[in-house]
């Protein structure tokens, strides 16, 4: 059961850090939402892993550092999906 609530707020985090990591990559992203969404949770969940290795994942306040990290991972993860999708 544990494995369903990790990926259940992964894809929540998903809906959020999704949209601002296409908000961050120049010019216009060829993915749809689904797939937004889906490298968004991917973002959060590398992100927030790479935070907690950095001993920032949780601070106590609102960790800013984290959800760069979780933005920055899921661009990247933007990216992937997009060069995925060209033939």
């Amino acid at each position: 059961m544990e494995w369903f609530w990790l990926i259940f707020w992964a894809l929540v985090a998903g809906i959020i850090v999704g949209p601002l990591a296409r908000l961050v990559i120049p010019g216009k992203q060829e993915i749809g939402v689904f797939a937004t969404i889906v490298a968004g949770a991917i973002g959060a969940l590398v992100g927030g892993a790479i935070a907690t290795w950095l001993g920032v994942g949780d601070t106590g306040g609102i960790d800013w550092i984290k959800l760069v990290l979780q933005v920055a991972s899921a661009a990247v993860a933007v990216l992937a999906f997009i060069s995925l999708s060209k033939k």
